[in-house]
């Protein structure tokens, strides 16, 4: 937890700064893949997802030290040699994962929110889920633990293997040559993010791309068959916690709709989109059916909510960075509580982003919960000992943030009665 905590503290700026890299990059080219909306979408995402990692908020079925343990045929040191078998284990165990979460009803929850962008530009690679609160997937090391790789190599290569399917998440990179024989490449994950016919459900690959063309799941980038990003069924939100989960509830009330006992269990394990018949012709729900004519979601947001939404995801992350600077210090269950005002965070001003005309009260609910805290420790959770005056700062921030909150969404239901 500590550790992983620590090393965020170096790739959360990292992968920021290259976020806007390559929106500054895309506004100099005439060719801008990052709107700010999709981008905010994005890293609040990412914010959510590694609040939960680094709080240990889910749960291992089927632990990989308790696999090599059991079932390993050898005991083998650390070696580079080591560390490549593990990272070779990692990506086909992730192979299979990524796999399965597109083929299968209940596993797509999990990964839904990686799709969920219609822009593809490496803040969508951030966009990782929250709703994996169970993991069982574990046992697609067992190659690995059947060799003996240790189980503190795994936990070292396992970060890498996951920063490593950063970069490839643009448009701005073509075609690479001999590469595109041998490794995942931006070309190759282009068509596994788009919705268009010819390309759903192809190239699950993570590191290797030898993995799809083995098991009969790659396809080529076509020139003439330009890539639509998305989801076929649209989620009409930037709000992170909402995607993570309407999935998941679709499937409770379709499997609670159907008539038939046997719809109600098989709903979860059937191919992805599959439902029960009555089910679908008394409550369809919308599904894009012409990729290249659909309106992509986009409600109107003025310069100025851009900007304060933009500044609320700067704020948030340095409370983010002291939470991970200071786990120990901070200690349980004080952690969790700190999580859950992240959480609230995210909520309030990616529903405001929406235009929900009832977002200012997700915010008063942040502000209160903020406040609590503080009228009874004095402090946010320790910061004013490290950084002198922070409290002050962060106390003005709430005011402002509730003020302004209010304000939006009082000018967003103006504008909607003047139209």
């Amino acid at each position: 937890m500590e550790t992983y905590g620590k090393i965020l503290l170096i790739a959360m700026p990292a992968f920021f700064v290259l976020v806007l890299f390559e929106k500054f990059w895309g506004v100099w080219k005439g060719n801008d893949t990052v709107p700010v909306n999709d981008m905010i979408a994005s890293l609040s995402s990412g914010i959510t997802n590694v609040t939960k990692d680094v709080l240990g908020l889910s749960i291992v079925v089927i632990s990989y030290e308790w696999m090599a343990g059991k079932f390993g045929l050898f005991q083998i040191d650390a070696s580079w040699l080591t560390y490549v078998i593990a990272f070779i284990a990692l990506d086909f165990a992730g192979y299979w994962v990524h796999r399965i979460s597109h083929e299968y009803n209940l596993f797509w929850n999990n990964h839904i929110i990686h799709h969920s962008s219609e822009e593809f530009n490496l803040a969508c690679a951030l966009r990782q889920s929250i709703s994996s609160i169970v993991k069982i997937f574990g046992i697609f090391l067992l190659p690995a633990a059947l060799l003996g790789v240790p189980a503190q190599v795994i936990a070292i290569v396992a970060p890498l293997h996951l920063f490593a399917q950063f970069w490839y998440h643009t448009r701005h990179i073509g075609k690479m040559g001999f590469l595109e024989k041998i490794i995942v490449t931006p070309s190759h994950h282009r068509v596994h993010h788009a919705i268009n016919p010819e390309y759903l459900d192809k190239n699950y690959g993570q590191i290797f791309i030898i993995w799809d063309k083995l098991f009969g799941t790659y396809q080529e980038e076509q020139e003439n068959v330009p890539a639509v990003y998305g989801v076929t069924r649209p989620v009409r939100t930037w709000n992170p916690i909402k995607i993570n989960f309407m999935h998941l509830w679709l499937l409770i009330k379709d499997a609670w709709r159907a008539q038939d006992w046997k719809d109600k269990l098989k709903i979860w394990f059937m191919p992805l989109g599959w439902r029960p018949k009555d089910v679908s012709e008394k409550y369809p729900v919308y599904k894009i059916e012409d990729v290249y004519h659909f309106e992509k979601y986009n409600p109107f947001l003025s310069k100025g909510m851009l900007i304060w939404s933009f500044a609320q995801l700067i704020v948030l992350l340095l409370l983010l960075s002291y939470l991970f600077g200071n786990l120990a210090s901070i200690g349980v269950p004080d952690i969790f509580y700190y999580g859950a005002f992240v959480f609230l965070t995210v909520y309030s001003y990616t529903e405001l982003m929406d235009r929900n005309p009832n977002a200012w009260v997700w915010e008063v609910l942040k502000v209160i919960y903020a406040f609590y805290f503080i009228f009874t420790s004095g402090d946010w959770f320790g910061i004013n000992e490290v950084f002198p005056g922070a409290l002050t700062f962060f106390i003005v921030y709430l005011f402002l943030s509730c003020l302004l909150s209010v304000w939006f969404c009082l000018k967003n239901e103006r504008m909607q009665l003047a139209n």
